[in-house]
């Protein structure tokens, strides 16, 4: 088994997983609506990193989400994948490009943002005794979780190893009756889908509630005990979960501390 991590896919997940569950932080973390009520118009703010894709997210006084136009824009320069993982472990900084009210909204809104949405994915022991906090953090780490699947299914050797024994078709990763997130399969790659599923997943993977899928996916739980006593199921065509699971193994590589 592969340990040794790319930076680059790092970056992937970093750019494509971790910022891209900012949309979700501000649906469901109550701390982000204070942060979002200071967006005085709405602001797009692009991350181009040297070598890969560009991402955007456009920031309302009530929502986050990906793409879209704003009467503001804020650049954020990264020299390389590496200064991107810097910047997202907190060692760098990146290049804004943008005038003073863009400058203004980066220190007062899209940083704390940042900063809280680190606060859920990295809970103290204090943060995990509030049963709505614990129940946050675990949906914002299953979706980084999940999004990072798809980014090491595709730029992972060993993800795109495992990956190309998954046939097309849908996977689920269901919490309770109320979350069912999506990752599709269509020619060995896979897509994160975030959205409400419309139609039934060729395979799925089934946590009973939230606090099994945080304390799985966190390592303060075992996926195997979870199964051998029903907190955990797998249902469908189970060599799609099979390698699902051999790429999030993969995950815990690289987001792991």
């Amino acid at each position: 088994m592969l340990t040794d991590t790319d930076p680059r896919v790092l970056a992937h997940i970093n750019l494509f997983a971790v910022l891209g569950t900012l949309p979700a932080l501000a649906a469901h973390a109550p701390e982000a609506a204070a942060i979002l009520a200071a967006v005085d118009r709405p602001t797009v703010v692009r991350l181009r990193v040297r070598g890969m894709a560009e991402t955007s997210l456009l920031f309302t006084d009530s929502a986050i989400t990906a793409g879209g136009a704003g009467e503001r824009e804020a650049v954020l320069l990264l020299r390389s994948p590496a200064h991107l993982n810097a910047m997202v472990d907190g060692s760098a900084q990146p290049l804004p490009l943008t005038g003073l009210a863009g400058l203004r909204f980066l220190t007062r809104v899209f940083a704390p943002l940042t900063d809280l949405l680190g606060r859920y994915l990295k809970p103290s022991e204090e943060d995990l005794a509030d049963p709505a906090f614990r129940a946050t953090s675990a949906l914002l780490t299953l979706h980084v979780a999940i999004a990072a699947v798809a980014q090491v299914a595709n730029t992972d050797r060993s993800g795109r190893f495992s990956a190309a024994n998954i046939p097309d078709g849908q996977i689920g990763v269901e919490v309770g009756d109320g979350i069912d997130l999506r990752l599709h399969a269509r020619d060995h790659a896979l897509t994160f889908d975030p959205a409400p599923a419309s139609s039934p997943a060729r395979a799925a993977l089934a946590f009973r509630d939230l606090d099994v899928a945080g304390d799985v996916l966190a390592g303060r739980a075992s996926a195997l005990a979870c199964l051998g006593d029903g907190r955990l199921a797998m249902s469908g065509f189970i060599p799609m979960i099979d390698n699902v699971s051999r790429i999030l193994d993969r995950v815990g590589h690289y987001l792991g501390d």
